[in-house]
This record gives C-alpha cells, structure tokens and sequence, in this order.
C-alpha cells in the first residue's frame, strides 16, 4: 500500500501539442497520417511524460496523446467500426450531440487494446502508469447492476493495482450546461459507490474540487484507496496549493490517511499546456503542504 497522501497522478487526457492536432478542442484533427501520425503520438507521450515528471508526480499517464478521444482510442482497435462515415447522434444519454463513427460489421477485437499505448511510457519511465474508464456517471443504475461486474472481469488477470475513475465530463460548455440543474450538491455517486466498495477494484476516482461532489459520499467507498480530484478542469485558474490541501482536508473527514491520493478532476485536454502544466504542479505543491498540515509520510523519491 502506499504511504499517506503520497502519490499524484492524473485522470485521463492531457492537452495535445499543435504538431500533432487541433489545439484546445476535445474531438481534434491529427495534423498527420500514417507513420508520420505515429511518431507524433510518441512524440507527444514522451513530452508530457518529462512534463509529469518534472511536475514531481508519481504515478505517470499518457494524456492520452495517442487518442483522438477516449473513447475513440478503444474503438479503433475493434473491427467492424467505420471511422470514415461518421454521423451525428446524442450522446451520453442524450446530453450533447457528437460526431461518431458506425457499427458496419460483427465487432472483434484487433489485439490487446493498451498493448500500444503502454509501451511509450513504459520505456521512458520507471514510474507507475495507469489508465482511464470513464463512464459510469451517464446510467448509475446500470453500472450498479452490470457495470461492476463488466469491470471486474476486465481487470481478471491483472497482477498490478487496479483503479476505476468516475468522471462528470470535461470542463466544456455542453457538459457546465447539463451539469446546471444538478443543483449544490450532486449525490448521483449513491447509486453506485456501494458496489464498486464491494468490487475487487483497488482505487476509485473521483472529482471533488469544484464539482459538488461532497466529501462526505467518500465514506461510501470504505475500504478502497479513493483518489481525490483536487484539480478543476473546467476553469483557467491556477489552484493554490492552500486549496489543494483544503481540499484534501475535506476528504480526510472520511477517508483514512493511508487510502487517499491526490489527482486532478479529470482530462485538461482542451486547455492550453501552459494552463495544463501549472495545474500539474499545483497539484504535487498543495499534495505536499497537506503532508505538512496532516502528518503525512513524505514518499520515497521515485528512482
């Protein structure tokens, strides 16, 4: 198990440089086909693993530098998905519109989906790396009733800690526009926390800065490590690490020392990397000072 509030990391994407796509948009167009496109995505990966490590994070991601979209990413390695004829549709239950590709054929997996992803910040890091499912938060019923189970045969195998992130979407217009009748204190993580604390899943996480997510729904999650998003994504500001640890401090009401982790909220994806980076470095600054307040173990530094 981890020391106390000692590791960082990230939930989901990061932004991509303007070599590889569109900047500051959540679908972007690559600026680049074939072998070229794939240098780019490695290129890209390589950039923000530095960037990350530089930060003082300790648990990498790819920022999903490889992906159009998160979604998309799964998608291109299942066969009988045309990406070429893309149409319009809403999406996640109908709260915004999308441009998606098509089901043409019986599905089938191509190979290992991460196998690709894995190997760029595997051979440029001796850090942990992880990655992101997130999209539980559009049926709680149905993640409840089957989504858990749906997860937990995904991990089947796996020898390395196992995290899940349920995520309110990324800071856009279309997502603050759905999340506004919400009102002050959304308790829709009821539905499902109690069956992910029973799951064989390790880590859950969460956004609580900003999201009106209260601290206190956390205590559900008895018996897991809760990964506590203590950075907006759907604002241009720069946290104070003084607001990193508040909230931290928040969610010690209810988790115990050595069970919380500090990462952000979710994706930075459309945000400029300047904007991106600063947050990053907040976040390890303000996990820092809630040592200092807490009486946390300070982690070993990484090798």
């Amino acid at each position: 198990m981890a020391p106390p509030l000692s590791s960082t990391s990230i939930a989901g994407s990061l932004p991509k440089p303007g070599r590889l796509s569109e900047t500051n948009k959540l679908w972007p167009q690559w600026k680049a086909e074939g072998a070229e496109l794939a240098q780019a995505k490695a290129d890209a990966t390589l950039l923000w693993i530095k960037a990350q490590e530089d930060a003082g994070l300790d648990v990498m991601g790819d920022g999903e530098q490889s992906r159009q979209h998160f979604v998309h990413g799964f998608l291109e390695q299942v066969e009988g998905i045309d990406f070429g004829h893309k149409v319009k549709m809403g999406i996640r239950d109908n709260r915004y519109d999308a441009m998606v590709p098509q089901v043409v054929s019986a599905l089938r997996l191509r190979g290992r989906v991460h196998a690709a992803e894995a190997q760029p910040p595997r051979a440029h890091t001796t850090r942990k790396i992880k990655f992101d499912e997130p999209a539980f938060n559009v049926y709680m019923k149905d993640a409840a009733q089957w989504g858990v189970q749906t997860l937990e045969r995904a991990a089947q195998g796996l020898t390395c800690t196992t995290a899940v992130h349920i995520c309110y979407g990324y800071g856009i217009q279309a997502n603050n526009d759905w999340k506004s009748p919400l009102g002050q204190e959304w308790r829709q993580y009821e539905a499902v926390f109690p069956a992910l604390a029973k799951s064989a899943i390790q880590q859950v996480s969460l956004e609580c800065y900003q999201s009106h997510v209260s601290p206190h729904l956390t205590a559900l999650l008895e018996g897991k490590d809760v990964m506590v998003g203590v950075i907006d994504v759907a604002s241009s500001e720069i946290e104070t690490p003084e607001q990193v640890a508040d909230t931290i401090g928040q969610a010690l009401q209810y988790v115990p020392k050595n069970r919380l982790l500090a990462c952000t909220n979710c994706g930075l994806a459309p945000m400029d990397r300047d904007v991106a980076v600063k947050k990053l470095q907040a976040l390890v600054q303000g996990a820092a000072l809630a040592r200092q307040r807490y009486g946390a173990t300070v982690p070993e530094a990484a090798p």
